[in-house]
């Protein structure tokens, strides 16, 4: 069972969106309870990985090896450590609600638009599980294709430039990628991503293989200054593809630090850590400022996941810093951080998304000046929205505290001044959340649509609720996170430290 059951993962969302083609969309209906039974299907084989899991190891567990391309030594290998599971676990809660989210919605070519999102789930869980290079590539590059279908055909009025530009950042990064891995293969002689890791680099090398990878990183996470991309995407993108994009594909780009660019250019990763600090001060801060001068709603969340993303960076690098004044906590608590980091960040910023999309289902606007007053006709809407609204601040009992602290805790054993700047985000990221949410959802009602509108049925109730409660859970208790990654973190962190000069 252990063997089969990522393997499982993988390739039924893939061959169950296939199925789901066919079923075709002239029968809707049965496309969207098919999606639907699937997809709860598949998340609950992912609490079994969860559950069979042994967190006491760093060693990779339900390892599967085939021979792929046997002349090159290219492999299906796979495998899932601490790092891994609570990504997969977030993909396949995901798919779920993006699933139901679409449920009335969409009603162009359905059978389509939930198949995207099936194999979409599929090849993001074989990038999180891959442990050969290669396969890592090609899961990471066929991900690409369901977005950029999903925001080209259910987008906005721009979707085909927002879904090329998309496309094309993301590709052009990835191809640095690429080559690097083929320059190891020809110095070790293996694909396989744990070989990488033990692989003798000089520091030349390491540097031209890590500016490499962060291209390919940086611009899915994504850093300033390659973030350009991602408003455009998330402003024509359905509810469901600025879901998924959020919540999922911007957490491949730290997935790729954490598992390629720590363990397999540590030295070049010290020495070039200051500089994606500085970047990630960057975004926490000036994207923030960005943010809040937006006019669209979506465009401001859009902003505001770049900003809370700058947090998973700055936890990833702070570590060499820390390392530096020997308080090796520091290091464990911003790399512990930014994976916590990840997964909040997951959910919150599903929660903002799909807050945006009952909103643009009823009025068909994203900008904040049609909107005020919501509060006096969706009351149960609108304490929803400010739970999630809170946790977009990082209120201390919300999952959204937990990650940032953790970070700006081992921030400032780096540098106070960094510590500082970070910590800012809590005032910049206050001011334009509930700058929004006063514009919105308080005050009078100026259009006279806002006082037609009817609360959210229970089909918008119940995605909502079930956000609700994992933000409040893992705000008020995170222990089953932190403990599942620990011993993956530390062996992390001991790999990142040890030089291969």
């Amino acid at each position: 069972m252990g063997i089969s059951l990522l393997s499982l993962l993988i390739w039924l969302p893939i061959f169950s969106g296939v199925l789901v083609i066919f079923i075709g969309n002239d029968r809707a209906n049965i496309a969207r309870w098919v999606s639907l039974i699937l997809s709860i299907l598949i998340f609950v084989i992912s609490l079994n990985l969860y559950t069979s899991f042994d967190a006491s190891t760093h060693l990779m567990q339900f390892v599967e090896k085939l021979s792929w391309i046997s002349q090159f030594n290219i492999n299906y290998h796979i495998g899932v450590d601490g790092i891994s599971i609570p990504l997969i676990i977030l993909t396949t809660f995901s798919t779920i609600l993006v699933i139901i989210a679409g449920w009335e919605v969409v009603t162009k070519r359905c059978s389509h638009y939930m198949a995207a999102f099936l194999m979409m789930e599929g090849l993001i869980i074989g990038v999180f599980s891959s442990l050969d290079a290669i396969l890592f590539y090609v899961f990471w590059e066929a991900s690409l294709i369901p977005m950029l279908l999903i925001i080209g055909i259910w987008g906005g009025v721009n979707r085909v430039y927002a879904s090329i530009k998309f496309f094309l950042y993301t590709f052009l990064g990835s191809v640095f990628m690429l080559l690097s891995i083929i320059y190891m293969y020809n110095k070790g002689g293996s694909f396989a991503i744990i070989d990488m890791h033990n692989l003798k680099l000089s520091f030349t090398e390491q540097s031209y293989i890590f500016w490499a990878f962060f291209m390919a990183f940086a611009v899915k996470v994504p850093m300033f200054p390659m973030h350009t991309w991602l408003p455009d995407a998330h402003v024509q993108a359905p509810t469901g593809g600025s879901v998924i994009l959020a919540a999922i594909m911007l957490k491949m780009g730290g997935y790729g630090f954490f598992r390629l660019s720590l363990p397999i250019i540590p030295d070049a990763s010290l020495e070039f850590s200051e500089i994606i600090i500085i970047l990630s001060l960057i975004a926490i801060v000036y994207i923030g400022f960005i943010a809040l001068v937006q006019l669209d709603i979506k465009k401001l969340i859009a902003y505001s996941s770049i900003s809370h993303m700058g947090f998973v960076t700055l936890g990833i690098f702070t570590v060499f810093l820390s390392y530096k004044q020997e308080m090796i906590e520091g290091s464990l608590l911003g790399l512990e951080g930014a994976m916590v980091q990840m997964i909040s960040h997951g959910f919150i910023s599903a929660a903002m998304f799909l807050v945006v999309g009952v909103l643009y289902d009823r009025l068909h606007s994203r900008e904040i000046s049609t909107y005020g007053g919501v509060i006096n006709t969706m009351p149960k809407f609108t304490g929803f929205v400010i739970l999630f609204a809170m946790a977009n601040v990082g209120l201390p009992g919300t999952s959204g505290f937990v990650g940032e602290f953790m970070v700006i805790l081992g921030a400032i054993q780096a540098n106070i001044w960094y510590g500082v700047l970070a910590a800012s985000t809590l005032i910049i990221g206050a001011a334009y959340t509930l700058w929004m949410v006063k514009r919105v959802f308080f005050g009078v009602i100026t259009n006279p649509a806002v006082s037609m509108l009817k609360d959210i049925n229970a089909r918008e109730f119940s995605i909502l609720a079930i956000l609700a409660i994992v933000v409040l859970v893992i705000g008020l208790y995170p222990q089953p996170v932190i403990e599942l990654m620990h011993i993956s973190i530390e062996h992390l962190l001991h790999q990142a430290l040890t030089s291969k000069l």
